[in-house]
């Protein structure tokens, strides 16, 4: 792992700044932010309107109803912070999918600028004129962008060095390999009546291992066929998927 010269930085751009760190505050989010590991910044939107009633958005162009967050006012929120580091990312739900892989290169950078959406959403000037990359986390609508923001920052802060645990824990998790996670067992040996697979009793650690990946590619293959297709085009050449011998 390497060693950061500064924390990794969140700059939420927010009408709602009281909304944050919200529940990244706590558990092993709120310790690595007081350990130095993680920050997060706020700003407040509305403190850059020029009007008396601190307006940030204004009715829709073209007569479709609702209202739309403002280019001038966004832009001199983010032009004040032009010095905040990471790319610019607007939550919305007409954006490019969240992914793992994203999610890493957002780790292994120096932070990220968040822009929360509010109404009806931004005007597409703001986003054209500084460059801003529109991301969703699912097929979905919210009611503001401050919800999937506290996503982002989550999925990144948790793969920071020393915030959750080893490489190898993590690497088993879901979408690390184009899969989804195997199932997971603990005590009591028995409820109500189930067992866990034997062998993960076994103490036989290579079959736990071949268990996991083929309980891996069993789940994917059921719960996400898009992952599934993903994971039968890109894998490596070196045979057949556990047990899908014949998946065309």
């Amino acid at each position: 792992m390497t060693t950061r010269d500064a924390p990794w930085r969140a700059t939420v751009f927010t009408i709602f700044p009281e909304m944050f760190p919200g529940p990244l505050g706590h558990s092993l989010a709120g310790r690595a932010m007081e350990a130095g590991v993680w920050s997060i910044a706020t700003v407040d939107i509305r403190r850059f309107a020029s009007d008396k009633h601190a307006s940030v958005d204004g009715p829709a162009f073209g007569d479709g109803g609702g209202m739309v967050m403002r280019p001038d006012v966004l832009a001199a929120a983010f032009d004040a912070h032009a010095t905040a580091p990471g790319p610019a990312l607007a939550l919305s739900a007409r954006g490019q999918p969240l992914t793992q892989a994203r999610v890493r290169a957002l780790v292994a950078g120096p932070g990220v600028r968040l822009v929360c959406g509010r109404y009806e959403g931004i005007d597409e000037r703001f986003l054209e004129a500084r460059d801003v990359e529109e991301i969703s986390i699912g097929d979905y609508v919210l009611s503001g962008g401050e919800p999937a923001a506290l996503a982002v920052i989550d999925a990144v802060v948790r793969l920071l060095p020393g915030v959750t645990g080893t490489v190898e824990r993590l690497a088993n998790e879901s979408f690390e390999d184009g899969l989804l996670e195997h199932p997971q067992y603990t005590r009591p040996r028995t409820f109500e009546g189930r067992a866990p697979p034997a062998v993960l009793v076994s103490g036989d650690h290579a079959a736990i291992a071949r268990w996991r990946r083929a309980a891996s590619e069993q789940s994917t293959r059921a719960r996400r066929p898009d992952l599934w297709r993903e994971h039968l085009r890109t894998r490596q050449p070196d045979g057949p998927a556990s047990g899908q011998e014949n998946d065309r």
